[in-house]
């Protein structure tokens, strides 16, 4: 399994990768949103977790554009810094899941 980690933090990044290569699966890790919709143009992924506040294009528009061409991709919105407001409308707007920092 591909799994593609978006987060502009370095050691997020990095744990994550960590701890799911470790677990076996493939893992992909980029900076932003935009460069995430680049990669999942280029390359199959089954899952992405993707931090909702990053610089430019944040979590949720990753999430709405994404989900437009790539439909059958769980995305799992990961987030230090949101409420129970910004899960559900994540999840309305077809998120797998919403997870909250630390993880």
């Amino acid at each position: 399994m591909r799994i593609l980690v978006i987060d502009d933090e370095k050691n997020i990044r990095a744990t994550l990768s960590g701890i799911l290569e470790d677990a076996g699966y493939l893992v992909m890790a980029v900076e932003s949103a935009e460069k995430g919709l680049e990669v999942i143009r280029e390359q199959q992924f089954e899952v992405a977790l993707v931090d909702v506040k990053l610089p430019g294009m944040d979590g949720l528009m990753f999430l709405e554009t994404a989900k437009q061409f790539m439909p059958d991709l769980d995305i799992i919105m990961i987030s230090g810094h949101s409420g129970i407001s910004t899960a559900v409308q994540a999840v309305k707007m077809g998120a797998y899941d919403f997870c909250e920092k630390p993880l």
